[in-house]
């Protein structure tokens, strides 16, 4: 009884792969590092940070002063306490935001943290606090 068609296809794509997967393994046989020598496995770190097969040259050798070596994280500046920016919005109810002159970050606020009336587009004088809900700002001051 003869084959069908879809039969003698799926036989040499069978074939094909068989072929195919004999090849990779002849491929990987061929490139393995298996049996080579430690020194040929070594990679090095040049002067760069860049990767080499090349050992360095211990002739020169560059001095490490230990003074310019820093442990721990990097210092904190010490951020200044006041703020500068202008009113953007302000509510009727007494709720508004800054909009700090630097960073150009809006920092809610509340009428109750002024010192005087203010109003939208007045610039103000600040500090920066966290609340629950993120950063507020108190002891709002009018610049003059």
């Amino acid at each position: 009884m003869a084959d069908s068609f879809s039969k003698k296809e799926n036989f040499k794509k069978k074939q094909q792969k068989q072929k195919e997967k004999a090849q990779r393994r002849e491929e990987r046989k061929e490139n393995n590092d298996k049996g080579k020598s430690l020194d040929e496995m070594f990679m090095y770190v040049d002067a760069n940070g860049q990767l080499t097969s090349i050992p360095p040259d211990h002739n020169e050798k560059e001095e490490i002063n230990l003074e310019n070596i820093q442990l721990g994280a990097a210092p904190i500046e010490a951020e200044e306490t006041r703020k500068t920016g202008i009113i953007t919005f302000f509510s009727e109810k007494g709720y508004g935001f800054i909009t700090e002159d630097r960073s150009k970050e809006n920092i809610f606020f509340h009428s109750n943290n002024c010192t005087e009336p203010v109003k939208k587009g007045n610039k103000v004088s600040y500090e920066k606090e966290k609340s629950p809900k993120g950063f507020s700002a108190v002891d709002i001051k009018i610049e003059k």
